[in-house]
């Protein structure tokens, strides 16, 4: 991604909200990496707390949290999101340092965000920053999530396409007023697929640092190239059904799942320990069912002969971001503990 970026021209920002880790934080400053995305300002705290100076938080702008907001903003460059004029009022009265402001705009995802269109309410959210002394406007900041529905390389560079095609105009029809005017895009499907990439001015990729099942469906990755795995221990057995049960329930995985070519729903895949990681199991061999702790994976008859009570298995996450936002630590193959946000959050008073 980095290389990507750079022989694109374009400044990389990606997405911390995958790893959540300071030390794995690290690696990306050790590629040269300046500039990073969160989803929240406590995940900006805590980054800011290993010399992270300025940080996007991609999430519409929570006024709840102003004091928070300006506490950050006092350290570090703060790039916040917003797309209402009651966000941009409430911001101009109450910011006490300078923040940069993008308009997140909607380019097909349907999530949130001001419509690709609807320059009448941008021209409006301009007029009200005219009067901002803190809140200076920067650009269009966009996520093709619908990229997530793809299943090959011409579906995501179909929706990539479309979606430079949809901010383009806005980029030329404000940048004469608004010199230095940017584009930030971001979104795996696409970045990890596309060989070469140009006409925005940012990129914000995130869960291409570990990928998972739902990335190798979508094409993004192959199975060698997923980095992560929940190890799960084994806790009961039962023969009847050829079913294994894990403690690894919705707690550990969410119940994001992706189906199967039967029809089925997949919470996750089980691998197999080798010398040097995990190797993916084929594809009947599956967490068929979560509940709060539990999780039931389905196997082989071969295979539920040879697993024992109290083994440990690597099970692949459907979609890493949430499985690793759920985890305190990760161990590497070498045994290194590294831990992310939440033990950060563990010692901090709730804002």
């Amino acid at each position: 991604m980095v290389q990507k970026a750079k022989a694109g021209g374009i400044r990389f920002r990606p997405h911390f909200k995958t790893h959540q880790s300071i030390e794995i934080g690290r690696w990306f400053r050790e590629e040269g990496v300046q500039h990073i995305t969160c989803s929240s300002l406590s995940m900006a705290e805590y980054f800011a707390t290993d010399g992270w100076t300025d940080i996007t938080v991609a999430f519409p702008v929570n006024l709840l949290e102003i004091d928070r907001i300006n506490r950050l903003a006092g350290q570090i460059q703060l790039n916040l999101l917003v797309e209402s004029t009651e966000s941009i009022s409430f911001l101009v009265k109450n910011l006490q340092h300078s923040v940069n402001a993008y308009f997140k705009i909607d380019v097909g995802t349907h999530r949130t965000g001001i419509h690709w269109e609807n320059t009448a309410l941008l021209d409006q959210l301009l007029s009200y920053l005219s009067s901002a002394s803190h809140l200076q406007f920067k650009g269009f900041l966009a996520h093709s999530g619908h990229s997530y529905g793809s299943r090959a390389l011409e579906e995501a560079m179909s929706i990539h396409q479309t979606t430079i095609e949809r901010l383009l105009p806005l980029h030329q029809r404000y940048q004469s007023d608004y010199p230095g005017l940017e584009l930030s895009l971001g979104d795996t499907p696409c970045f990890a697929q596309l060989e070469a990439i140009d006409a925005i001015d940012e990129m914000r990729p995130g869960n291409f640092v570990f990928f998972d099942l739902m990335q190798q469906q979508i094409g993004s990755c192959k199975p060698e190239e997923i980095a992560v795995a929940m190890a799960c221990p084994v806790v009961a057995k039962h023969e009847s059904r050829l079913e294994i049960v894990l403690y690894g329930g919705a707690i550990h995985f969410s119940k994001d799942r992706i189906q199967r070519a039967d029809g089925e729903a997949s919470y996750g895949r089980l691998a197999s320990w080798t010398a040097d990681g995990w190797e993916m199991q084929a594809d009947d061999q599956y967490l068929c069912r979560l509940s709060q702790e539990h999780g039931i994976l389905k196997v082989t008859p071969e295979v539920f002969q040879r697993i024992r009570i109290g083994d440990l298995l690597p099970i692949i996450p459907i979609h890493s971001c949430l499985t690793a936002d759920l985890a305190n630590h990760y161990i590497t193959l070498d045994g290194q503990q590294l831990n992310n946000i939440n033990r950060y959050l563990a010692t901090r008073p709730r804002a």
